[in-house]
């Protein structure tokens, strides 16, 4: 399982199981939100940073899921 790969399933699972559980898919959704917000701020400082490259294939990970 590569780095990019078990981020993205831990983020899932973090947010299945927070205070109300949710279904797979929704919990699904939310680390997309989460993810999309984090390649954004990387977006708005230029994108250059190979962290960038790292969250672009969690999310792709994620929507694997």
């Amino acid at each position: 399982m590569t780095p990019q790969q078990e981020t993205a399933r831990e983020i899932v699972i973090k947010m299945q199981f927070q205070k109300e559980p949710l279904m797979f898919e929704q919990a699904k959704q939310c680390a997309l939100i989460a993810v999309d917000e984090i390649i954004e701020i990387f977006n708005d400082t230029n994108g250059s940073d190979y962290r960038l490259e790292y969250w672009q294939e969690v999310k792709q990970e994620i929507e694997k899921l």
